[in-house]
């Protein structure tokens, strides 16, 4: 069921517009409102998939009330209804965000087809929002601890800045979670977050990977192909493991930072690129760069912020809650009921030495729940967790 408002100080317009929705489809559910107070209380109250807005109107005009639903209910697609004299305002509210507009006397095709159009904008809209949740989801910091507090308290500060981020801690402690939440609570959210693994990447093609190459750059460079950097344009690249990139690439990406400028292998032309970089790493780059294998000026440039995220031992704390958030997504995962952990057997599992962090207990977790009863116990833990 479609919910549609129809604002319109005409009676007459009004009705017609109301019959033809409601004949056209018995999925309309059409509402109308005489004025645009009217209308904007009614949107207020009123989850609307479409609204239809007349431009001259008493009380409030159909610009103020598209003004005012951007800033209440931007997801709400407005279709302005304009008179001949009205067609230049009809234009720039198209500039304030409206969906389209249409004349008087309406046009029955290019009405119904904009209406259809609009409604499905509205159906991307909130697929595209329940899908960017779960996304979201995904990537959810899991804990209360003091550590991780503070880490969510520097991504709410930090990610709606333009700010480089670096971000530190053990092999399997989360810091891509980290980078997913700067950049989903970031301006650059609606934007592509493209992840690159430096350590994954044989040194010999990390420039390619990043800046891309120009056909017959190298041997297997059999056409033009683009690179990281430019797939990002406009959002955010994640480099993980960055302590492992060789100092040649390194070399490139200060530039980037620096000029936001790359060059493909093999190109002698620049390209722009306007990408924030997260950077993360499980090596003391302070160290690396006293033994020669890190540039100091791109640790500067890269350490605008840094958040450390702690192993998992210092933060046992989080554990239950872990657990129990692992055990849940497990089950969903594998169409199973969720399996309790007895207290007990949580004690036993904030006991044990978590050498590999977050990872190594999401495993462990997945062990009990597949060869433990249907309650973990303390027996479960020790038969199972250790193996």
């Amino acid at each position: 069921m479609s919910k549609i408002l129809i604002i319109e100080d005409e009676a007459a317009i009004r009705r017609v517009l109301v019959k033809i929705l409601s004949e056209e489809n018995d999925t309309y559910q059409v509402d109308e409102a005489e004025d645009g107070a009217v209308g904007l209380e009614k949107i207020k109250n009123t989850d609307y998939d479409l609204v239809l807005c007349d431009i001259k109107m008493p009380k409030l005009d159909g610009v103020e009330v598209l003004e005012a639903v951007k800033k209440i209910k931007p997801e709400i697609p407005m279709v302005m209804i304009s008179g001949h004299g009205d067609m230049e305002t009809a234009i720039n509210t198209m500039r304030l965000g409206a969906f389209d507009y249409i004349s008087k006397p309406p046009d029955l095709n290019r009405l119904l087809n904009t209406v259809r159009n609009a409604l499905d904008r509205k159906k991307l809209v909130v697929e595209n929002k329940i899908l960017k949740k779960k996304v979201s989801k995904n990537y959810e910091m899991i804990g209360e601890s003091e550590a991780i507090n503070h880490i969510k308290m520097m991504i709410d500060k930090v990610a709606p800045t333009e700010a480089r981020v670096l971000i530190t801690g053990p092999n399997g402690t989360g810091k891509e979670l980290v980078a997913h939440q700067l950049h989903e609570k970031s301006e650059r959210a609606s934007f592509p977050l493209i992840e690159v693994n430096c350590a994954a990447i044989p040194s010999e093609l990390i420039e390619s990977e990043l800046f891309g190459h120009v056909k017959g750059a190298f041997t297997s460079a059999v056409k033009d192909r683009a690179g990281k950097f430019e797939a990002a344009d406009k959002g955010t690249i994640f480099l993980d493991e960055i302590g492992d990139m060789s100092l040649s690439a390194q070399a490139k990406v200060l530039r980037a930072l620096q000029e936001s400028m790359i060059t493909r292998v093999g190109a002698d032309k620049d390209i722009k690129v306007d990408v924030r970089v997260v950077a993360a790493t499980n090596k003391d780059l302070k160290q690396e760069i006293a033994e020669g294998r890190f540039r100091e000026d791109l640790y500067h440039r890269l350490a605008v912020i840094l958040i450390k995220v702690p192993a998992l031992n210092e933060r046992r704390t989080d554990i239950p809650m872990l657990v129990t958030h692992f055990a849940e997504k497990i089950a969903s995962e594998q169409g199973n009921a969720v399996k309790k952990f007895s207290d007990q057997a949580i004690s036993l599992l904030q006991e044990y030495d978590w050498t590999g962090n977050i990872r190594e207990l999401r495993n462990v977790v997945e062990r009990l729940i597949i060869l433990g009863g249907s309650e973990i116990s303390e027996t479960d833990v020790q038969l199972f967790a250790s193996k």
